[in-house]
C-alpha cells in the first residue's frame, strides 16, 4: 500500500483493472467531461445559505472537520468544495478503489484534495487508518453519509467513527435544484438542467464526543441523518 502522505492512491481492489485502452479512454475523457460540467454549472444561479459561517471555518481550517453530503447531491457539492480548496481548504475526499473511481481521483486531485481510495464496503479497515493519518495532518475529510452503495439518505456509521475518533465534527451540505435530471440508480443521482437555481445549504458543526459509547453514537448517527433530511426539505423550500 501507498504511503498515505501521497496524495492519490492508485490500488484497486475491485475485480476490473485499469487496462492501456481504459487509461487513453480517461485520459481523453476527463478534460471533455470537465468541460461540460462547468458549461452546465456557468449557466445555473447558485445560492449558498451558510448561517453558521462553516465555510469560513473550513477555508481559514480552524480545526479538522468532516463535511458530508448525501450521494445523490455528488456533483453539486464536489465542484462547491473545489471553490473552497483554491482559496485554502484543506480537504481530502474518500473515493471507491475500483477503476470506476479513476476519473473522479484524478479530477480532485488537479484541485489541490487528497485522496483516500477506499470504501466502507471493500476496504473500511484500511481507509479508517488512512482517515486518521490525513486527520492527524489537519485534512478534514469529505465524504458522502450514504455511499457507496446506499440506501439513499441513510447515514452511515463509519462516518460517525471517522468523526469520533478523529475529534472532526461533522459539517452537513445539501443541495437542491429546481430543474434537474435523475438517474436511474440507487442514489438518484442528480445533474442540474441548464439555466436552473441551485440552493446548497451549509449546517454548523456536529460534534461527536470521544467519549461516546456504541448506544449514544447510534443516537448521534439518527440525529445527523435528521439534520441532513430536514436541511435538504429547507433548501427545496428555497428555490
Amino acid at each position: 500500500m501507498n504511503n498515505p502522505n501521497e496524495n492519490t492512491r492508485l490500488d484497486y481492489h475491485g475485480k476490473r483493472r485499469l487496462s492501456i485502452g481504459r487509461k487513453i479512454y480517461y485520459f481523453l475523457g476527463k478534460p471533455i467531461l470537465l468541460a461540460t460540467i462547468y458549461i452546465l454549472i456557468a449557466t445555473c444561479k447558485i445560492r449558498v445559505v451558510d448561517r453558521n459561517n462553516s465555510i469560513e471555518k473550513l477555508v481559514k481550517n480552524t480545526g479538522v472537520f468532516a463535511p458530508c453530503f448525501w450521494h445523490q447531491d455528488l456533483l453539486i457539492t464536489l465542484l462547491i468544495v473545489s471553490r473552497w480548496l483554491k482559496k485554502g481548504f484543506k480537504g481530502g475526499f474518500i473515493i471507491s478503489p475500483s477503476v470506476d473511481g479513476e476519473v473522479p481521483a484524478q479530477i480532485a486531485k488537479s484541485w489541490g484534495a487528497e485522496i483516500i481510495r477506499g470504501s466502507a464496503v471493500r476496504t473500511g479497515a484500511s481507509a479508517m487508518r488512512d482517515i486518521h493519518h490525513f486527520l492527524k495532518r489537519g485534512i478534514s475529510i469529505v465524504t458522502a453519509a450514504d455511499g457507496p452503495l446506499g440506501p439513499k439518505f441513510q447515514f452511515k456509521m463509519g462516518v460517525v467513527l471517522m468523526a469520533k475518533l478523529g475529534d472532526a465534527p461533522i459539517i452537513p451540505i445539501t443541495c437542491s435544484c429546481s430543474k434537474a435530471w435523475y438517474l436511474n440508480r440507487w442514489d438518484h443521482f442528480m445533474i442540474p438542467k441548464p439555466f436552473t437555481k441551485i440552493v446548497v445549504m451549509i449546517g454548523g458543526p456536529y460534534d461527536i464526543p470521544k467519549t461516546s459509547n456504541m448506544s449514544e453514537l447510534e443516537e448521534h448517527r439518527n440525529n445527523i441523518e435528521l439534520i441532513l433530511n430536514e436541511q435538504k426539505s429547507s433548501s427545496e423550500k428555497l428555490l
